[in-house]
């Protein structure tokens, strides 16, 4: 009879140290536990994978942290489905590998990708370790030969998640970027690159819908945030952007069945930009939709271009210019935007001579340009915009 209770003790203490790895501190993952070392000079991928699939494994909420400190992170993928919510808590400073070969052309550097309620947290920093020598293999629009160089965070098909807190760092490619997410809020996101870094976008949203970025602060050399086809009821909002090409809906027309709607930038600041709100769509494009899109309360500062709809865009001068753009713009406005234009054209409507643009809204704009060639003017062409309010300069040259 003792040496049966024995057995059963001994079987139940096996049961709990089995419980207790497999869900320690109430399913709180530290990397460390995984083999984790900070210092800067060891690689932690495969401590945070396995950290990730034990908590992705647990039947309820977990949490994967790597805390302060400095860390090496080579290329991974963090996929779902879980079991239960996730959320990655980094505090520390991640560095990916510096040398963009080491990344074997596979175009991210850190992945997560079909999770359902997932967060990203912490006052961490994803360093992208871009730099020119990397930025010099990924200028497309110089040279025809580029790399796909790696973004630094992608999300691919994350659903009803957060990401907050968070900077990113010298991506060697776009910052962040969403593919097919849904219900995705990023807030208080910091992004910095230098504003000659190529193709660095802070954000670029393609296929997603319900995505809010609020509360953030980007500087890169490319636009800040770009809205690419398929973005559907995004909200922008209290965003610094610059430097930078600004906030961006489009390239648009490249693909088709990418329909565009329901955006809303609000209470933005641009600073030394060169664009600020603009919609650009490409020249002999194929067939889209562009439509309900609003940029309201918008303070410029020292950006050209800042107010502009672009349906001949090409910036490398390669397009067929004498072919319109077949991407249909409708139900825009631009109210209460102000503040100072680098460039003399202050507000700019180019838009398709094939599918004019229809239902634009113009309402308080008041824009001085800040150099010596005269008062900020406007271009408009295809378009019969709806004018409100004051407009400086005179919208479409009208006298309202």
């Amino acid at each position: 009879m003792a040496v049966e209770l024995n057995v059963l003790a001994l079987s139940l203490l096996f049961l709990l140290a089995s419980n207790a790895k497999a869900q320690p501190n109430n399913g709180v993952f530290d990397v460390m536990n995984f083999g984790a070392k900070a210092g800067g000079k060891t690689d932690i991928s495969q401590a945070l994978m396995a950290a990730w699939r034990e908590a992705c494994a647990l039947v309820s909420p977990s949490k994967v942290v790597i805390p302060e400190g400095e860390y090496v992170l080579s290329q991974v993928t963090l996929a779902g489905p879980c079991k239960a919510p996730v959320e990655v808590q980094v505090r520390g400073n991640l560095k990916a590998p510096a040398d963009p070969s080491k990344f074997n052309n596979v175009p991210s550097w850190v992945t997560f990708q079909r999770i359902d309620h997932f967060t990203l947290s912490g006052a961490g920093t994803f360093d992208g370790q871009g730099g020119y020598a990397a930025w010099a293999q990924n200028d497309c629009k110089q040279s025809k030969k580029c790399n796909k160089l790696p973004i630094n965070i992608r999300f691919n098909f994350v659903t009803n998640g957060l990401v907050r807190d968070i900077t990113s760092v010298d991506s060697k490619q776009f910052h962040i970027n969403l593919l097919g997410c849904k219900n995705l809020t990023f807030a208080n996101i910091t992004i910095n690159a230098p504003d000659q870094s190529p193709n660095t976008d802070g954000i670029h949203i393609g296929r997603s819908s319900g995505i809010d970025i609020t509360d953030s602060r980007i500087s890169t050399g490319d636009d800040c945030i770009s809205l690419g086809g398929g973005s559907q009821n995004i909200t922008i909002s209290r965003v610094t952007c610059g430097p930078g090409h600004g906030i961006s809906v489009g390239s648009l027309g490249k693909y088709k069945d990418e329909p565009v709607f329901g955006i809303n930038v609000v209470n933005c600041a641009l600073i030394n930009t060169s664009n600020g709100v603009r919609v650009k769509t490409w020249p002999a494009s194929l067939e889209g939709i562009a439509s309900d899109m609003h940029f309201e309360d918008i303070v410029m500062v020292n950006v050209s271009n800042p107010v502009l709809i672009d349906q001949e865009y090409c910036p490398s001068n390669k397009c067929n210019l004498k072919a319109p753009s077949r991407v249909k713009i409708s139900n825009v406005s631009f109210k209460n935007i102000r503040g100072t234009s680098a460039t003399q054209v202050a507000v700019k409507l180019a838009c398709s001579s094939g599918i004019p643009c229809e239902n634009v809204e113009i309402g308080d704009i008041n824009l001085s340009y800040i150099g010596t060639k005269g008062p900020a003017t406007s271009q408009c062409s295809n378009v019969k915009p709806t004018i409100a309010g004051r407009q400086t300069p005179l919208a479409c040259g009208l006298i309202v």
